[in-house]
């Protein structure tokens, strides 16, 4: 279906905000937080030690030393439980309506307009070295970390999928490739992955059928529908194409001040959906061990469904994005993982392959899966940020409880 080379024919075109939520909302630049530099403490003077004090305590430090090393091995990829990653504070990203060509710069990506021209190609895909795909032996089973339950599904039950693409047709900044997006992903679930044609609703505003239309009414119907009489090991399939954007946080859960939000079709009217009411209906209503998987191909959408645990390539946990009450109230017993395009404070591409208009996210999600089949999630994650390597964009992997990312990627 594809060539063996993704990137000789791409054009691309950001996926950015439309101007309802530019001017005079956010910052055009959010620095980093300042912090207090800590005295020094004088350092205390040495005490003369006998024999016995000093044998003595020679044994206690050989005794941490032992304790501190095992420590490290346990937690080599992972943050230990009760305690809290260092907080990243991400800034906000100025969104640009001009077509353009997006390539990753050579130094890291600072915010700025966007005047139209080429930026430098870096690779982004980390240099962790692979680890084998793991069968997890507690897939199925109850499994405790920290004070954290939770089931890894099996996903044997029943499959269901709702795909939603926006080209926004008729208004300004319109997109070109977000029908063709799901049912790229369509194709590739029925296909590939066992999901049926009548599990499957399609939300596009390419059609005559008013219910068919991805109104914010429609979607979030659409959302309790997917997730009604859901049963644990079901597999759950969330995948959306469109804007996507931010606005003021005001119940305090983002540690960056911004809710993530994506863009109905008659947004201008009845409102933007937030990801906080996403995640109410789609993750928190789901039973101890039902499997729900997210794709995200929007600008801004690194945190799009507000789970708590974000990954790095190799497997460890990044800084936290939402408050500690938040993390708390968000982390289910259920098994929901989702892959987004980009940071939130990032831009999503609009792009051509093979002279079809396209969202690189989903082409990169489906290309990868279709390519190769078993993958771990670590594995997928690095393939899809390879595949959109020349992209100013880093696809995301978070999930509503920690995993281990050597885990097989199930569907």
């Amino acid at each position: 279906m594809h060539n063996t080379n993704p990137y000789s024919s791409y054009n691309t075109f950001p996926r950015s905000s439309p101007p309802r939520f530019e001017s005079g909302v956010f910052p055009s630049h959010m620095g980093q937080r300042p912090y207090l530099r800590m005295p020094t403490p004088e350092p205390a003077p040495l005490a003369q030690l006998s024999r016995e004090q000093h044998r003595e305590h020679r044994t206690r430090t050989r005794a941490r030393t032992k304790s501190n090393e095992t420590r490290r091995v346990h937690y080599a990829d992972n943050i230990p439980p009760g305690t809290s990653p260092p907080v990243k504070v991400p800034t906000t990203l100025n969104r640009d309506g001009s077509s353009q060509q997006l390539r990753r710069p050579a130094t890291p990506v600072q915010p700025k307009q966007s005047n139209g021209g080429h930026r430098a190609r870096a690779h982004s895909t980390g240099s962790a070295v692979p680890r084998p795909v793991l069968i997890h032996p507690a897939r199925g089973q109850q499994v405790s970390r920290g004070h954290q339950y939770f089931q890894y599904s099996k996903c044997t039950g029943r499959k269901k999928a709702l795909c939603i693409g926006i080209n926004y047709t008729g208004q300004k900044r319109q997109l070109r490739g977000c029908i063709n997006d799901i049912r790229n992903v369509k194709r590739f679930l029925t296909t590939y992955r066992g999901y049926h044609d009548g599990d499957i609703v399609m939300l596009m505003d390419e059609t005559t059928n008013p219910r068919q239309m991805p109104t914010r009414r429609n979607i979030i119907d659409a959302m309790r529908w997917l997730v009604k009489d859901a049963k644990p090991h079901d597999s759950l399939f969330f995948h959306y194409s469109g804007h996507g954007g931010q606005i003021p946080d005001h119940n305090g859960s983002e540690t960056d001040g911004y809710d993530e939000v994506i863009y109905p079709v008659d947004y201008k009217t009845a409102g933007v959906i937030v990801d906080d009411e996403m995640n109410r209906i789609m993750v928190q209503s789901l039973p101890t061990g039902c499997r729900l998987t997210a794709i995200f191909d929007s600008c801004h959408s690194g945190t799009a469904l507000d789970l708590p645990y974000i990954y790095h390539a190799d497997g460890r946990l990044r800084g936290i994005q939402m408050s500690d009450r938040a993390r708390a109230q968000k982390a289910t017993s259920a098994d929901v993982i989702s892959f987004s395009a980009c940071r939130d404070d990032q831009t999503s591409a609009d792009t051509v392959q093979r002279g079809v208009a396209v969202g690189a996210m989903s082409y990169a999600f489906v290309t990868s899966l279709s390519q190769n089949p078993v993958q771990s999630y670590q594995e997928l994650l690095r393939s899809v940020r390879e595949i959109l390597r020349r992209y100013e964009q880093k696809t995301q992997l978070s999930s509503s409880h920690p995993i281990d990312t050597n885990l097989r990627f199930i569907l």
